[in-house]
């Protein structure tokens, strides 16, 4: 559905992690749902220091949902949720 969408395929294509990057923006998938069963796609947060903000977000009352994983080429994702339930994902490129 996303290849027609965007009339491109992905740029990375795993069978953990769909990842299209078009015009500045990334949508970032889970095939199967992950590994916590998610089911929707997730919108990503560029971050220099994955492990950092994850601390932030955690004090300030957000939870971790998957931890950092290596999806390829040495970028990092990890999903986080806000206090009401919402989930983030969080990317780490490589540097």
């Amino acid at each position: 559905m996303y290849t027609a969408l965007l009339r491109r395929g992905p740029d990375r294509d795993s069978a953990y992690y769909v990842g299209y990057e078009v015009a500045g923006q990334q949508i970032g998938l889970v095939p199967g749902g992950g590994p916590q069963g998610m089911t929707s796609p997730v919108a990503h947060w560029h971050v220099t220091d994955i492990n950092a903000k994850i601390a932030d977000v955690t004090a300030a009352g957000g939870t971790v949902k998957d931890e950092p994983r290596n999806v390829g080429g040495g970028r990092l994702v990890a999903t986080v949720v806000d206090p009401d339930g919402n989930v983030l994902g969080l990317v780490q490129d490589p540097q």
